[in-house]
């Protein structure tokens, strides 16, 4: 009878292996805390903060690219825009934390700019549904710009998923039929997340096809298999 001794190291490396696995889910946390902070600051304090959203035809308002999505202009708008972000912005953060902050960066900026265009002169946009939209828009698109069969899989179950749970709250959303409610946002936030599926999946499927090419240099450095050998 033999036994096997397990290095006391080994359970550790996967335990943190498994911690920095999970850190990544913490981003969209971490943002959509910061969102409430800023809503409970701007209660308590005097004056408001959506002064500091995107101004349409504004060139001085450029910092409201970054801000608008912080800014909420009351409970109930930030309530409503918190359990979607949530959920969607985990789904993005699942492939990574710094790829969800170059969707979300992407987002942002695609959609303020667009926002800024097309809204009239002088008109404040703030709220994170833009994030919302962006996050639909790229775990949409993202389904039909990724090679790797195993991922692109992953990605239409996704995709799926989140079109059967707010499809309809999209489609609805990126139409001017409510007043007061920013369809333009939603549209350029859903366009910016689209760039962003596009722009970082070829990005993948660049280095998907370079580790390819390595693998199959390492298995047949001479080239024998081409020669039909």
């Amino acid at each position: 009878m033999s036994r096997i001794q397990h290095s006391p190291s080994s359970g550790t490396d996967l335990a943190a292996d498994l911690g920095r696995s999970m850190t990544r889910f913490l981003h969209p946390v971490v943002l959509l805390g910061l969102m409430w902070l800023i809503r409970a600051a701007d209660f308590v304090l005097p004056g408001t903060f959506t002064t500091y959203g995107i101004r349409s035809w504004d060139v001085t308002s450029a910092f409201g690219l970054v801000l608008a999505p912080l800014l909420h202009s009351g409970w109930g708008h930030l309530v409503a825009n918190s359990v979607p972000f949530l959920v969607l912005g985990l789904l993005v953060a699942a492939e990574g934390a710094r790829r969800f902050w170059l969707v979300t960066a992407t987002i942002a900026v695609v959609g303020g700019i667009g926002t800024w265009l097309v809204n009239l002169p002088g008109t404040v946009t703030v709220g994170a549904s833009g994030l919302v939209f962006g996050c639909f828009g790229y775990l949409l698109v993202r389904a039909f710009v990724v090679r790797s069969l195993s991922h692109r899989i992953g990605s239409v179950v996704v995709a799926v998923i989140v079109v059967m749970a707010f499809g309809a709250s999209m489609l609805t959303g990126v139409l001017p039929l409510y007043p007061g409610i920013s369809w333009q946002g939603h549209l350029f936030g859903a366009l910016g997340g689209g760039l962003a599926a596009v722009w970082l999946g070829r990005a993948d499927n660049r280095r998907a096809a370079r580790r390819e090419a390595l693998r199959a240099r390492t298995a047949d450095p001479y080239g024998l298999r081409e020669l039909g050998l």
